[in-house]
C-alpha cells in the first residue's frame, strides 16, 4: 500500500467534520465570515477584505493549493452540516514542516472547536510522509489563539518580529511546535482519543 501524498479530504472528529474546502462553499463561507467580522478583523488580514470576490479568490487558491500539495484547507462543519470555521495545513515553514491556521465563527468560540480541529489536522499532518514538525503561529496579543497550541502540547519555541497587518497585532509572532517524536505522548493525541471515544 502506498503512502498518502495528501491528507484525507474528510476527517470526522467528535461532533465536528473537517471537509476539504471547495468552490461550492462560497455562499456559506461568505455568510460565516460576514457574521463574524467583528471577531475576525482584529487578527486576520483577510477579514479586512470580506468582499465576495476576495472569498472566491481564496477558495480558488485553496483548490489549486491542494492540487499542488502546497496547502490543505478544510471547512469546519458541525454535525448538522453548518460551516462554523476553517482550518488548514500550509507548507510555508520549510521542508518537513506543516503550519496550522484556524478561525471559528464568533457564535462558536470558547467551545473547543479550534482545539479539536487543530488536533485533527495535526494528526493528519503526521500521517503524511516526511512531516517532522507541525507549527502554529499567532500574534502575541491574540491570547485566545495561543491557548490552542498550549492545550495540544505544542512547545513555544520562539518569537519573531513582524510588521503588524491588522489593528490588534502587537508586531510579535509566537511560534509553537510539536515534533513527530513527541506526538504519540502529547495531549493532542489524548484529546483526539477522547473525542473519538
Amino acid at each position: 500500500m502506498s503512502e498518502p501524498t495528501a491528507p484525507a479530504e474528510l476527517i470526522p472528529v467528535g461532533p465536528l467534520v473537517l471537509r476539504r474546502l471547495r468552490s461550492e462553499d462560497l455562499d456559506e463561507l461568505a455568510r460565516a465570515v460576514q457574521q463574524s467580522l467583528d471577531h475576525l478583523r482584529p487578527w486576520l488580514r483577510w477579514a479586512a477584505r470580506p468582499a465576495r470576490a476576495e472569498q472566491q479568490a481564496f477558495l480558488a487558491g485553496a483548490v489549486r493549493g491542494w492540487e499542488r500539495g502546497e496547502r490543505y484547507e478544510y471547512a469546519i462543519l458541525e454535525d448538522r452540516g453548518a460551516l462554523i470555521g476553517g482550518v488548514g495545513l500550509m507548507r510555508r515553514a520549510g521542508p518537513g514542516v506543516l503550519e496550522i491556521g484556524y478561525w471559528v465563527h464568533s457564535d462558536r468560540v470558547r467551545r473547543g472547536v479550534a482545539t479539536l480541529a487543530a488536533a485533527a489536522v495535526t494528526d493528519a499532518a503526521f500521517a503524511l510522509p516526511g512531516t517532522e514538525r507541525v507549527e502554529i503561529h499567532h500574534d502575541e496579543a491574540n491570547l485566545a489563539s495561543g491557548r490552542v497550541p498550549a492545550r495540544l502540547g505544542f512547545e513555544m519555541v520562539r518569537s519573531v518580529s513582524i510588521e503588524p497587518s491588522t489593528p490588534a497585532e502587537s508586531g510579535r509572532d509566537l511560534i509553537w511546535a510539536l515534533q513527530r517524536a513527541s506526538y504519540p505522548a502529547s495531549s493532542c493525541r489524548a484529546i483526539l482519543a477522547r473525542a473519538s471515544g
